[in-house]
């Protein structure tokens, strides 16, 4: 039998794997931080301009063309009754907002908020910080998430607050007959002002998903915004039948039946689940297709 091999003496065990002192991945890239650089950016300053600047538009056009009437209804709506308070006029520029011109500044938050870090070449040296790719995006959806409700609820409170002064205070008078008292008026409008929010996060996780596939920030907010035209092209389709129970855009007027004189959630419950759902399937879109993505800009 041959002499038995010498076994080495066991050495140290392996070191882990080498990191910066005093790394934490949970302290890379704060939300203060990204919220702050997102604020004093141009785009979100001149979008904070034009939604408050919104509601004087109306105001005047009201003053220049007379009493609001909308003719071509089949019946009274918003518009009939925008100058009786100004709880009626903040519904008012919520009703003739809601379903475009929201639509454009929470598809621009989140459309842009990757995919500019690509077009100035700075998400490579982000990602090499090191920020974790859940993380950056976690964060950078957090804040654009976060500066989109800031939007939709600007709109309707400078209106509030405008249409108060112009119009003064009084109760909330319904379309087709009978008021809200103004105290619980708010209440209502608040839900409604909800409401459209979670209505928009579709086009928010579409713009988002975007946003991680492309370095182009146009080319992400304008595919979330053209889409979502699609979808409201679609939904006036009446030959789709309940197929168009599954558009977000079928129910995003829901709103409407927060301010009935008896609250009607049915349509409410039902929106916001599609639109959930839609959310939720592109935000993990957007997390897994960013997870293994070569970023080389």
């Amino acid at each position: 039998m041959s002499a038995a091999t010498p076994v080495p003496a066991p050495g140290p065990a392996a070191p882990p794997a080498a990191t910066a002192p005093g790394y934490r991945p949970g302290r890379t890239l704060r939300l203060r931080v990204e919220a702050r650089r997102q604020l004093r950016r141009r785009r979100t300053i001149i979008v904070g301009v034009l939604l408050a600047a919104l509601p004087f538009i109306l105001m005047a056009a009201f003053a220049i063309g007379g009493t609001p009437h909308d003719s071509g209804a089949a019946g009274p709506t918003l518009i009939d009754t925008a100058t009786a308070s100004g709880v009626n006029f903040a519904a008012t520029c919520l009703f003739v907002s809601a379903g475009f011109v929201l639509v454009v500044p929470v598809a621009l938050f989140c459309g842009d908020t990757v995919a500019s870090e690509a077009g100035w070449s700075s998400l490579r040296y982000l990602l090499a910080a090191p920020v974790p790719r859940a993380r950056l995006l976690a964060v950078k959806l957090t804040v654009a998430l976060g500066f989109s409700a800031v939007a939709l609820v600007l709109l309707p409170a400078v209106a509030l607050a405008a249409g108060t002064v112009a119009y003064g205070w009084g109760d909330l008078e319904l379309p087709a007959g009978g008021a809200l008292g103004s105290g619980g008026a708010l209440p209502r409008l608040a839900v409604a002002v909800a409401y459209v929010f979670v209505g928009q996060l579709v086009t928010a996780a579409l713009a988002f998903w975007l946003s991680t596939i492309t370095d182009a920030p146009l080319g992400a907010v304008g595919g979330a915004v053209g889409l979502t035209i699609v979808g409201n092209v679609l939904d006036a389709v009446t030959a789709l039948g309940s197929w168009r129970d599954v558009l977000p855009a079928h129910w995003q007027f829901s709103w409407l039946d927060a301010i009935q004189p008896t609250v009607e959630w049915t349509g409410m419950v039902q929106g916001a689940s599609v639109s959930v759902s839609y959310a939720v399937v592109l935000t993990a879109l957007a997390f897994r297709g960013f997870r293994t993505k070569d970023i080389v800009s």
